[in-house]
């Protein structure tokens, strides 16, 4: 049904309009935690914020993403998606030059990871790499 609009309609579009239709439903279960698409909407637009004021406006960057299944990878594809910035999931298991043969290929010039993830090391073709941290 929605396939055939022009322009199409994004996953972020559909996102939006739940946050604005259904602010206080359940987005997001994690362990304990309960996550509204109001709180998804906060916590991603103040990553995107922080990623601007980091790494500057550039439309179209590619960015690696090497992040753990937990919120923070919901609310950081958000942001990117938000930024017009592509983002490049990297395959939790590769590690070393698998890992950099990944970053390379998705031609991102930036990598974001988590805490565990950070040691991994490496990456001479990444230009910028933010260490991302649970809030």
């Amino acid at each position: 049904r929605r396939l055939g609009r022009h322009p199409p309609v994004t996953l972020l579009d559909v996102f939006q309009e739940q946050v604005r239709r259904r602010p206080q439903h359940l987005l997001l279960r994690f362990q304990e935690q309960l996550f509204t698409y109001r709180e998804a909407d906060s916590q991603s637009n103040r990553l995107a914020r922080g990623l601007l004021k980091r790494l500057g406006q550039q439309p179209g960057r590619a960015v690696a993403v090497l992040l753990p299944n937990r919120p923070i990878y919901v609310w950081t594809w958000l942001a990117l998606a938000k930024l017009g910035w592509p983002m490049a999931c990297l395959n939790w298991n590769a590690r070393g030059r698998a890992l950099r043969h990944a970053v390379a290929t998705a031609r991102a010039t930036v990598l974001l990871a988590g805490d565990g993830e950070w040691s991994w090391g490496g990456f001479t073709r990444v230009s910028v790499a933010v260490h991302l941290s649970a809030p």
